[in-house]
């Protein structure tokens, strides 16, 4: 017999498997029921300013007698609202003033938009993080190592600034490499002021007739100037490199 014995097996090597865990699966199934559900039975028109208008005595004496239940669901509203990137998050903090003040408003809006927030950040690196890397890390290197390294500021900028819609930067944060107690810290700071804007104008409900009057130029030029403020030194340091000083 030519060449000797034959081996008794032969390792082979696995293929690279391009299918999703089911992990990956179901929640991205669960976000597309979710969002899906929420346009086929019109649940928009809840979330919108006009109901909360005919619905403002019934919503305030239920928070009158039932503070903690109230509180409880705003939160897993809120929470859930942002989580899904659902539409309905400046409705919502304006009913956070009308119910509970501007001050605590302000801090239940604070806490369930920041950790809706986190959860869509969670959702889109676990589904989408690894893909986006694969094909495209040789063009986001040098973006995500900036990232990296000035990710607060950069954050608190986003957050800031009204241009940039919350639930984009939920979903894209969430593809960089920003570490997730950055990520919470700079939401949380970066949200302070306009929500504290939208819960104090909650406190005059009766006569606001749209959201806008409320985002006037004036207002959305405030948080421009603190958004380029948090990325002031950002830009020192980049500006003392090119510089050449030490």
């Amino acid at each position: 017999m030519m060449g000797g014995p034959m081996p008794t097996h032969i390792q082979e090597i696995p293929a690279r498997s391009t299918r999703w865990p089911v992990g990956k699966i179901v929640i991205a199934a669960l976000f597309l029921l979710v969002i899906a559900a929420f346009f086929y039975f019109d649940l928009k028109h809840y979330l919108s300013l006009e109901s909360l208008k005919d619905n403002r005595a019934k919503l305030l004496f239920y928070t009158e007698m039932h503070y903690v239940q109230a509180v409880a669901a705003f939160l897993a509203i809120y929470c859930l609202q942002t989580a899904f990137s659902l539409p309905g998050g400046a409705l919502l903090t304006l009913a956070g003033g009308f119910l509970f003040g501007s001050i605590l408003g302000t801090i239940y809006v604070n806490i369930a938009a920041t950790t809706g927030a986190t959860l869509a950040f969670l959702a889109s690196r676990y589904l989408l993080r690894d893909w986006v890397e694969r094909k495209f890390g040789h063009r986001l290197g040098p973006i995500q190592e900036g990232f990296r390294r000035n990710a607060f500021s950069y954050l608190l900028t986003l957050r800031l600034i009204p241009a940039f819609p919350f639930f984009l930067v939920n979903l894209v944060s969430g593809l960089t490499r920003i570490n997730i107690g950055t990520y919470v810290l700079a939401t949380a700071v970066g949200i302070i002021p306009g929500s504290f804007v939208f819960a104090n104008a909650g406190r005059q409900l009766g006569s606001i007739n749209s959201l806008a009057e409320i985002a006037s130029p004036a207002v959305l030029g405030a948080f421009a100037l603190l958004g380029l403020f948090a990325l002031a030194p950002v830009l020192y340091r980049r500006f003392v490199r090119r510089a050449g000083h030490p």
